[in-house]
């Protein structure tokens, strides 16, 4: 697996949770996603696209501070730390994150079939 496809698709989520792109989160996001979000919540594609497509997540900056890739054969890992600005059920919150994230080979795209994030201990 190339690093730089790895990256190339990190960034496309990244713009698309901003934009709020659904389609392309869509695109990104394999049918059998299982997320494990910063609270111990367990989601599916669904329920993730939902909380994007609803406005309950809104993302308004996600920067990207350091970033480390596994590459597999036809799969890679990502874990990622971010400076988050979000806001979550009309909650404005800003935090660093760490996320992991495993995107596999599907028909010659990558998608991610399994994340977790759990903030930065400061």
């Amino acid at each position: 697996m190339e690093e730089k496809l790895v990256r190339e698709v990190e960034e496309r989520l990244r713009r698309a949770m901003i934009d709020g792109d659904v389609a392309c989160l869509s695109e990104l996001i394999d049918d059998h996603l299982t997320f494990v979000n910063h609270f111990g919540q367990l989601l599916t594609k669904d329920a993730d696209i939902e909380a994007h497509r609803s406005g309950v997540v809104n993302f308004t900056d996600i920067t990207f501070l350091c970033q480390r890739i596994i590459p597999l054969e036809g799969a890679a890992v990502t874990i990622t730390q971010a400076k988050l600005q979000v806001t979550v059920g009309g909650e404005q919150i800003e935090d660093e994150m760490f996320y992991t994230r495993v995107w596999k080979m599907d028909n010659g795209e990558l998608k991610v079939i399994s994340g977790h994030c759990s903030s930065v201990q400061k």
